[in-house]
């Protein structure tokens, strides 16, 4: 294998220093379109704008390291993408369908302490969610009313009051891993699947709810905030 050609290959050391000047340059433009946008952090970014995101990083990355391609068409590609997420958001600002096409849904994923199963929505994996949840000091979803999926990707939980808790799956991964299908002593257990919560006392029982026979004892704590 040839290192020189694999790390350096036919590079003009001139060009070089011209690399570095254009990067500086380019990714300059790239934080001015940003603070343009008025976005202040990558979680606050809908799926149209990661998309603009990628255009812009494709159209800054040629001017930084071709020297056959010049900064001021990458402008114009900037002032395009500028003017065209202006008017989308402007016309999603005056149009609610338009908005909900273009920015999607919020999701409620949690209601009533039970996982919703009428999401439509799949791809919001179960560890995910349980690890967001953590975060947010739920030890179970008894603890928690409502949970909101929102289209920018953050959760919103909205928390039962202290005397309002209702038992609940486990959200710590080493009670949640401790499954069972045939019940041995009686108590509270929350169904693995939607976390629906019943009183079992013995042997192999079906989620009334989802049908599923896997449960958890579940818990009933307060949150601690």
């Amino acid at each position: 294998m040839d290192w020189q050609e694999l790390f350096i290959n036919d590079l003009d050391w001139e060009f070089a220093f011209e690399i570095i000047l254009r990067t500086l340059i380019m990714f300059a433009l790239i934080l001015v379109f940003l603070r343009i946008s008025g976005k202040k952090g990558v979680k606050q970014l809908s799926i149209f704008e990661v998309a603009i995101i990628i255009g812009l990083g494709s159209a800054a990355g040629d001017p930084m390291s071709n020297k056959d391609n010049a900064i001021v068409p990458a402008l114009l590609v900037f002032a395009t993408i500028l003017g065209f997420y202006r008017l989308v958001t402007w016309f999603a600002m005056k149009n609610e369908k338009f908005e909900s096409v273009l920015e999607g849904d919020p999701v409620y994923i949690i209601e009533d302490g039970r996982f919703n199963l009428d999401t439509g929505d799949e791809t919001y994996a179960k560890d995910e969610f349980f690890s967001e949840m953590r975060q947010q000091s739920i030890e179970h979803l008894g603890q928690v009313r409502t949970a909101v999926l929102e289209p920018n990707g953050n959760v919103s939980f909205l928390y039962y009051q202290e005397d309002q808790v209702k038992s609940g799956l486990p959200v710590m991964p080493k009670l949640y891993k401790q499954k069972i299908k045939n019940i041995s002593s009686p108590a509270d257990y929350a169904c693995s699947f939607c976390g629906n919560t019943e009183h079992i006392e013995e042997g192999p029982k079906k989620c009334n709810r989802c049908g599923k026979d896997e449960w958890v004892k579940a818990l009933d704590t307060p949150r601690l905030s």
